[in-house]
């Protein structure tokens, strides 16, 4: 098929927007860090980044969006590894003359986001190399797997494809594969790792709120692409994703500070912020299956949902340190089962009408096996992972390690220097040199 310039365009662009997510994250999650962790916090996401994406380059597009023989329904093969053969501008077998490799690095993307998104649960107390080894092995042997159940399929009618996409389960832009799996997997980690010193007892609040919002802000505007991206097409269905992108978000970003205005008394920077990021969660698998007010209607519920559910930590006893578990793996979950019904064909012939659209509870059931085979498989898998480590590597910081601050002991660098401010001297305050000390006469 003949290269689509426009497409191609678009998916470079979409592309670039995802791969910006991963440092938006960044900036989000190191903001909501305290002070003397911000820089591992913030190189947990970077380094997922070098690590996923050799790996990706290896034998993860392989193992994701390979035929895998006789196992093909739940892993891919090495068919593709190192990416031998693609370098040419062949295009992808999905009818919007893309060119393969243009696929595959939009797919990269995905992968480095969410391994990156499973650090925020254990900031301030995980070991940088212990993080790194854990980055490999689960994007190995959970991501690629999950993704290869829901998105992959040989594209042709009654072939073979993975076993969730065959069961009709809908993820248009990565709810279960993403949000699902990665919240998950962070409860996985933290059960292992245990609580931060001091917590609950002793306050842990985000040291710096204007990076927050600069991350959410961020993330937002890599979504677009995320989402409308993942119609691998500048057309109808990436307008509807983008969007229902738009529109869930600013409803779960207002239900969230809702929820906390009549709770807490007031309405927080913290609070919108990641409301933002709960909506941007729970429209992702759905972006192209619903109207805009469907998604107005999911965006609302989300953002309420997710509000309470951040506190369940306190109640439940697991030290989640930056909500994870209850923004990702919660908003993904209400995001996937409100596909069941709210979907429609109406918008998108390829997807299945939920309950409200006369369709029953047929693909509320597909949706519901979708997030319980994810929750289990990646849990379990995941907290097998991170016991092995913890046993040969440790995967924990030393007491007086996490006490002094892990990013001097583990970087050796600090994120502000405040030893050369001087007391007394504010703000364009000018000062004269001390005078020389006198010499004491015996």
């Amino acid at each position: 098929m003949k290269i689509d310039s426009g497409n191609t365009a678009w998916m470079l662009t979409s592309t670039a927007l995802v791969l910006l997510m991963t440092p938006g994250l960044a900036f989000f999650y190191g903001g909501m860090s305290r002070a003397k962790s911000v820089l591992n916090m913030m190189m947990m996401s970077f380094v997922s980044i070098a690590v996923v994406g050799m790996a990706w380059v290896v034998y993860g597009y392989s193992l994701t969006f390979g035929d895998g023989g006789a196992l093909s329904a739940f892993i891919g093969g090495f068919g593709d590894w190192g990416l031998v053969g693609l370098e040419k501008a062949a295009t992808a077998d999905d009818g919007t003359g893309i060119p393969q490799l243009v696929f595959v690095a939009f797919q990269a993307t995905f992968a480095i986001i969410t391994v990156a998104l499973i650090s925020g649960a254990v900031a301030d107390r995980a070991k940088f190399g212990a993080w790194v080894v854990f980055t490999l092995v689960w994007a190995t042997l959970v991501y690629f797997p999950i993704a290869h159940w829901v998105w992959w399929s040989d594209g042709r009618d009654g072939g073979k494809a993975g076993w969730l996409f065959d069961l009709g389960a809908l993820d248009f832009a990565g709810g279960t594969v993403v949000h699902i799996n990665a919240g998950v997997a962070a409860l996985a980690l933290v059960l292992v790792l245990g609580k931060r010193k001091g917590w609950p007892k002793e306050p842990m609040r985000p040291h710096n709120l204007p990076f927050v919002l600069l991350g959410a802000g961020l993330l937002w505007f890599g979504w677009f692409g995320f989402n409308a991206g993942s119609a691998l097409a500048a057309g109808e269905t990436a307008a509807v994703a983008f969007v229902n992108t738009l529109a869930a978000t600013c409803a779960a970003a207002f239900a969230w500070i809702v929820v906390e205005k009549l709770r807490d008394g007031a309405s927080t920077t913290l609070g919108i912020a990641s409301g933002v990021v709960a909506g941007l969660v729970a429209v992702t698998p759905a972006c192209a299956f619903i109207t805009p007010l469907g998604a107005i209607a999911l965006g609302l519920v989300a953002g309420a949902v997710c509000a309470f559910a951040v506190g369940l930590k306190y109640r439940l006893g697991y030290d989640d340190s930056l909500d994870v578990v209850g923004v990702h793996m919660v908003g993904g979950i209400v995001g996937a089962l409100l596909i069941g019904l709210l979907a429609t064909t109406a918008v998108n012939d390829a997807g299945a009408d939920g309950l409200l659209a006369g369709g029953g509870f047929a693909l509320l059931g597909k949706q519901a096996v979708a997030v319980l085979a994810t929750l289990v498989y990646s849990f379990a898998v995941t907290y097998g992972i991170a016991k092995v480590i913890d046993r040969v590597m440790g995967f924990r910081i030393s007491d007086d390690d996490e006490a002094a601050g892990i990013d001097s002991t583990a970087h050796a660098e600090t994120a502000y220097d405040f030893g050369t401010i001087r007391a007394g001297i504010g703000s364009g305050a000018t000062a004269a040199a001390p005078a020389p000390a006198k010499k004491v006469e015996a």
